[in-house]
Order: structure tokens, then C-alpha cells, then sequence
């Protein structure tokens, strides 16, 4: 399990039996009240018995009570530093706070949210992912709403590099696209819950065509996590001002770069020359190069 535990307990919410989700809820909900409890108390506050918490404790990772303990401990505590870094008090956003305390608050959920992704990410599956799309004579990228800008994002930084990749934000169009797709190419999808029947719809149509599949989600167990070829999971907190596409924009945003960095490393001969040039190419049409702005 990643270091930031409540962080990863959020993603695996959607595989965990009822008993053991009213743990994890818990968990999540009050983690420096856990830290105190002992497993007989943890089991009480959840209306559970100690053996449900010893098999919680073993499906997300952990030898028993003791190491899931120790090792929340230490999550809290790495957070308690970083909102002393930011200078806040607490992670909470309340209706009364100053445009100071706000950005100070948004601040640290930002930087958590990219620190917990990284230690997170399946580096193995960040390969296998950048090494088909090296491979691929074509890659398409899926996104609706929110998760369509890390989607596009993911797009264009393929082409700067000349990678043919499309990007398609009409769900007729993209599972047109996913249909012609054939073996060696890849199709890669944007969903933070792990539940957006769009991107299901196209990854399927894209794993029927033979190409390989891959997503980019909150929850590791969720149904469309469960028939793609490679996930990366993304970990994100959610909070009254800072619901769950707002919270998941940054850290898909990061994985976007983690996964182009490691695609541009295996090109380097081409990528950099093709980086430079289409940063060339639009320098004229800066204001302090004495070039009036382009209309649009």
C-alpha cells in the first residue's frame, strides 16, 4: 500500500466488502482517532468484530492490526508536517477562512495529492504503458468533463513529439475511432472513478479491435480497472470545496507527465529535436517578439 494511508484506503473503497468499507470509511474519516484505538475499540466504533478488522488490515496490504497502525501513524504524521509547512492548522476549508487561509489550504490538498500519486504509481505499469506507446503506429486517448483536459493534455504532448495520437471529445467520433484500431496500437482512458460508462464504452470497443488498453484511475478495484490491459491509479482527497474533479485534475495531470517523460526518454534522438522545433515554431507570435497578438 502507498505511504499516504488514507489516501490509498480512498481508492480501494470500491473492492472492499460492506464491514470492511465501514472500516476504511472510518479510517479515512477520523485517521488520528484510529491511531489511539485498539483493535477491539477500532471494531466497536465500526459495529464489526476483530476478525472483520484483521482481514480489512490484510486486504489492503498489512501483516495485522499492528503494522496498518504504525504505519497510519506515520501518514498522519508526514501530514501534520506538510500543513505546518503550508502554515495551516488543519486541511479543512471552512466557509469563514481568509483568501489567505484558502490558498494555503488548496495549496497543501494540491501538493498531497501529487506526493501521494507519485509514491503511489505502479512504475512497473508507467513502463509498460510508455513502451507500447513507443511502439504504437497510433495511440488514442479518452476523456469526458474533467478528466477530458489531463486526456487532451496527454494528446497534444504526444504530437509535440510526433507520435500519432487523437484525442477525441465527441463520444460518437472516439468510439469510431476505438473501432478501427487494430493490434499494436493502444487506447488510453481518463477516469477518476473508475465508473464513466463513456470510457468504458471506447476501452472496450478499443480491447475488441485488438489494441491494448490502459487507465488512468482513483480506485484500483473498480469494474473498468478490472478489464484494462495496464492502471495507473492516481491518489486524491476529496473536501466540501474541493469535490472529486477538482481533486483529481492536478494528480492526472502529473501521472500525464510522469507517463510523457518516460515515453520522450526512450525517443530522445527525436523528441528533443521535435520539442525544439515546435517550440520554434510559435515564438513569433509572442508579444515581446514585436508580433501583434494572433486574432483567437
Amino acid at each position: 500500500m502507498a505511504h499516504d494511508v488514507v489516501a490509498a484506503l480512498r481508492g480501494a473503497l470500491p473492492g472492499l466488502p460492506p464491514s470492511e468499507r465501514r472500516i476504511a470509511e472510518h479510517v479515512i474519516a477520523s485517521p488520528a482517532v484510529v491511531i489511539d484505538q485498539t483493535i477491539t475499540e477500532l471494531a466497536a466504533s465500526c459495529s464489526t468484530s476483530i476478525a472483520s478488522v484483521v482481514r480489512f488490515c490484510r486486504n489492503v496490504g498489512f501483516a495485522g492490526y499492528r503494522e496498518f497502525r504504525r504505519a497510519l501513524a506515520s501518514s498522519v504524521g508526514r501530514d501534520e508536517v506538510s500543513l505546518n509547512r503550508f502554515g495551516v492548522s488543519d486541511s479543512d476549508i471552512d466557509p469563514d477562512d481568509s483568501a489567505r487561509d484558502v490558498i494555503a489550504k488548496l495549496a497543501f490538498h494540491e501538493a498531497r495529492s501529487i506526493e501521494a500519486t507519485a509514491e503511489g504509481l505502479d512504475a512497473d505499469a508507467l513502463d509498460r504503458i510508455a513502451e507500447a506507446v513507443v511502439a504504437a503506429p497510433r495511440t488514442d486517448v479518452y476523456g469526458v468533463a474533467s478528466s477530458g483536459l489531463a486526456a487532451a493534455d496527454l494528446q497534444h504532448k504526444l504530437h509535440r513529439i510526433g507520435l500519432t495520437s487523437y484525442y477525441w471529445s465527441d463520444a460518437h467520433f472516439a468510439l469510431m475511432s476505438a473501432a478501427v484500431l487494430e493490434p499494436g496500437c493502444i487506447a488510453i482512458g481518463f477516469s477518476h472513478s473508475g465508473l464513466t460508462v463513456e470510457i468504458a464504452e471506447f476501452l472496450t470497443a478499443a480491447r475488441r479491435a485488438g489494441a491494448t488498453t490502459a487507465l488512468i484511475t482513483n480506485f484500483r478495484n473498480s469494474p473498468m480497472a478490472e478489464k484494462a490491459d495496464h492502471v495507473l491509479t492516481t491518489s486524491t482527497s476529496e473536501t466540501a470545496y474541493r469535490p472529486a474533479n477538482m481533486s483529481s485534475r492536478i494528480a492526472q495531470l502529473a501521472v500525464v507527465d510522469f507517463l510523457f517523460v518516460r515515453i520522450a526518454q526512450r525517443l530522445y534522438r527525436s523528441s528533443t529535436p521535435e520539442l525544439q522545433s515546435t517550440y520554434d515554431a510559435v515564438q513569433p507570435h509572442r508579444l515581446d517578439k514585436g508580433r501583434p497578438r494572433s486574432a483567437g
